[in-house]
């Protein structure tokens, strides 16, 4: 990489000081981690020596990270906007970063289904945070009570279903490709109860 690479050179070495300083380490320690001289890593990050590939790959080991995540530049869609399911009350959001994850926000006012039956198990991992209000998350044979601010991660092949108590609550959830699947196959079959979101 040469310097003739302005906007890519200069992030890079932006993202040199800025991972060592997340670290909490010192130009002394990330230069005897990266077994390079503290003149030559200061000269790095100041832009005052040509940024080589070898000593990039070296700066990206020793900074727990790849030499592709220390180069990366595509940072175009940063922003995205919800796709909106009006039918099943539902925003959703793609991560663009794991293809196949997807974080939806839901407003439930139902309580969960009080027959077991209608608890759903398929492939895959949620995890849900309670955004306002309280939920209830039927896990197995548990009954979990998730209060505003309150997390809940766990494998999708537990029977699970989770709904409102005493009021309206919005949760936002984060599926795996395989718990959004079978979300999914629920809603495209028309099911009544929406266990989950």
């Amino acid at each position: 990489m040469t310097q003739g690479n302005g906007e890519l050179d200069s992030l890079v070495r932006k993202r040199i000081r800025a991972l060592r300083v997340a670290q909490g380490w010192s130009l002394e320690e990330l230069a005897a981690r990266a077994r390079l001289s503290q003149s030559t890593l200061s000269r790095i990050e100041n832009g005052h020596r040509r940024l080589a590939l070898d000593q990039l790959v070296t700066l990206a080991r020793a900074l727990d990270t790849s030499l592709d995540q220390l180069v990366e530049t595509a940072t175009d869609d940063v922003v995205s906007s919800p796709m909106i399911d009006g039918a099943h009350g539902l925003m959703r959001w793609p991560i663009k970063a794991e293809p196949g994850m997807t974080v939806v926000r839901q407003r439930m006012t139902d309580p969960p289904p009080d027959n077991p039956a209608r608890m759903r198990a398929h492939p895959g991992r949620e995890w849900l945070v309670v955004l306002s209000g309280t939920a209830v998350l039927l896990l197995g044979n548990r009954r979990l009570r998730i209060e505003t601010n309150q997390a809940a991660e766990f494998p999708t092949m537990l029977p699970h279903a989770i709904g409102a108590e005493g009021g309206p609550c919005e949760i936002l959830g984060i599926f795996d490709r395989d718990a959004r699947r079978g979300h999914q196959r629920g809603e495209d079959t028309g099911t009544a109860d929406r266990p989950s979101p």
